[in-house]
This record gives C-alpha cells, structure tokens and sequence, in this order.
C-alpha cells in the first residue's frame, strides 16, 4: 500500500495505491475518485453501538466505507475533505489518539475508532463532551481547515478555541477567561483554551467558527 498526500496545503488529497488484497477504510463521503474495479462496502464504524455513539458523540458519519482490492492488479483511490484545508498523516503504534469532531477521514485496518469524555470544560468551549478516539497499530488521515501546524508541548501551552484539530492522552483542557471579564470583551479572544501535559497537539490555522461568524456578520 502505499499513500501520498498531495497539493497541500490548501487543496490537500490523499492518494492510494492498494495492491492486491489490500483494504483502506474512509469517512461516508470522502472518496473523490476511485478505479472502477475497486470494490466499495459501507459498514456501520466499528458495529451499530459504536457507530451511534461515534455519530451523537464523536460528530462522525454513522457510517464508513471500506474500499477492497480484489483484484490482481494495482487499483487507484484518491480521497479529500469536503473544507478547504490541509490534511495530516499519523501513525500509530498501539497509543491512542483524540481528535476533534469532523477531523477524521480515513485510516488503514487495524485502527479502532470509539469516543471518549471530554468533559464540561470542552463542551463549554464549544467542542462538544466527547471526542473522537483513535487506537491500535496503523496509519490515521485527518484533516483541518487551513493549514495544520505539529507542536510539542511540556507544560502549558495556550490556544484559541476551535483551533485545536488533535493531541495527545497527555494533554488536559482547561477553559479560561484570556485578560479578565473586561479584558477578554474588548479583546475579543474571549474564552482561551490552557492545555497542560506532555506530546503532541495539532493546531488549525483557521476557524470555521470565525468563518462562519464573519459570513453571518456580511448577510444580515
């Protein structure tokens, strides 16, 4: 097998070779091309009850589709995002992975996907209560809108709401006020997202949250 993403950072694709044999796993939607001998079988995510609490919780498709080379030939598949943005490959070696709801798009087998607490301090930054939770031994592809940026923290570090794609078991949220109640009005940072911990987080460089903000802000 082997996997390429290209025309990053904007337009970002992932391009698949599957030889003979192989499987490739991919979110309900995200296929854009596909050699017509590829074999295509949608699959609730890891059975029905996981699937519904990856649907409700996780803000995954219910389902996924699994994409089969049975022939004895080298097929072709290429997958996208439906936002404008960049897409990151990482892979697993038996750890765990959160990300944040609408990242995930394709994985190879091996990967479990399930749903994780979050917790009253991410649902009050409007991330939700649950992520999305990545386990086992393969390749995962996530994507973001703009480009993504790869940073290791030890201690504490502060982001943006809505900017924060994935990370690490190691790294805690924690909601807070950016300068005080006066402070973060006038600033208009308002609440800040203070992780702390030890890894590795993956940030967006743009919000669909601002995004949509500034269209509503255009239209009234």
């Amino acid at each position: 097998m082997e996997c390429e993403i290209k025309y990053k950072p904007a337009f970002s694709a992932i391009f698949i070779t599957l030889e003979p044999g192989e499987k490739f796993i991919a979110e309900a939607g995200a296929m854009a091309s596909m050699d017509s001998q590829m074999t295509i079988k949608t699959e609730f995510s890891g059975g029905l009850f996981s699937a519904l609490a990856k649907k409700f919780f996780g803000g995954e498709s219910l389902f996924v589709n699994v994409f089969s080379n049975e022939t004895k030939q080298y097929l072709h598949l290429v997958l996208t995002q439906s936002v404008v943005g960049d897409i990151e490959e990482v892979e697993l070696h038996g750890k765990e992975m959160y990300f944040q709801p609408g990242a995930y798009i394709a994985s190879t087998p091996g990967i479990n996907m399930g749903v994780r607490w979050a917790g009253f301090t991410s649902w009050f930054a409007g991330e939700g209560l649950f992520k999305l939770r990545l386990s086992g031994r393969g390749k995962v592809f996530f994507g973001a809108y703009g480009g993504i940026t790869k940073k290791a923290i030890d201690g504490e570090f502060v982001v943006d709401n809505s900017h924060l794609v994935a990370y690490d078991p190691g790294i805690q949220m924690g909601i807070k006020l950016s300068n005080g109640v006066i402070g973060s009005i006038t600033s208009g940072e308002g609440f800040i997202n203070r992780l702390t911990g030890k890894g590795n987080i993956y940030l967006q460089s743009r919000s669909i949250d601002g995004l949509v903000g500034f269209l509503r802000s255009k239209v009234r």
